[in-house]
């Protein structure tokens, strides 16, 4: 069966994990008080939700804005996928893009590996943690440039969890496409697992040679040895 979707994970797979971690993740945190404080129109789809998690109630703070406050903050530094968070992310990282704080990192073979792709006539599509929003803004402020018109498709959190099968036939429903039509890149074994599972074609990324990545699925270290 031909592959005719790429489907790919964005940390530690087009980009580094650095970047997310010693970026992105301690902007937000440290922007976070203040535009939740000072944006409440802004965030109030996102006070909703996080309301509705269990561990809400038991977040130190006076009022539902300081708690919600408190365990986003927690929740960043636990790397946690959960959409309210996730949600607000977006909106910090849009400031930071737009000011010139930082340009998302890309790896070198990523860009030329979208455009073979594309001409190729496969679809590209992006399957992250992060909010769709929060996506197309790490590759419209990419170090690459605007890599944007490579992608038709974006899927976050709102389409399920990552490590869960039901995720990945949500998404193949969505795209139009039998599972085994979509090749899923990730750097996560436990994605890759879900993913086969689901049907997806699978190839594992392993971009750091000191943490090689470990699974049965088929590994690369780049997108240039990746073949369709």
């Amino acid at each position: 069966m031909s592959i005719r979707v790429v489907l790919s994970d964005i940390e530690g797979t087009t980009s580094s994990i650095d970047f997310v971690h010693q970026v992105l993740f301690p902007y937000s945190a440290k922007a976070l008080p203040e535009f939740v404080r000072t944006q409440p129109a802004a965030v109030s789809k996102a006070l909703l939700a996080v309301q509705t998690h269990a561990d809400f109630c038991n977040a130190p703070g006076a009022d539902t804005q300081e708690k919600a406050i408190a365990l986003w903050l927690r929740w960043i530094a636990e790397d946690r996928k959960e959409t309210s968070l996730k949600s607000v992310q977006g909106m910090i990282w849009q400031q930071g893009y737009q000011t010139g704080a930082y340009q998302a990192h890309v790896y070198a073979d990523v860009p030329p590996a979208f455009q073979r792709w594309q001409t190729q006539g496969k679809l590209l599509g992006i399957y992250s943690s992060g909010s769709i929003a929060a996506q197309k803004l790490f590759f419209q402020y990419s170090q690459a440039g605007d890599l944007r018109r490579f992608f038709s498709d974006y899927f976050d959190t709102t389409s399920g969890h990552k490590r869960e099968a039901d995720s990945y036939r949500a998404i193949a429903r969505a795209l139009g496409f039998i599972p085994g039509q979509i090749l899923f890149l990730s750097d996560i074994r436990e994605e890759l697992d879900a993913a086969r599972r689901a049907g997806l074609a699978t190839t594992g990324l392993s971009r750091d040679p000191a943490k090689p990545l470990q699974c049965d699925h088929r590994v690369v270290t780049s997108f240039a040895e990746i073949a369709l």
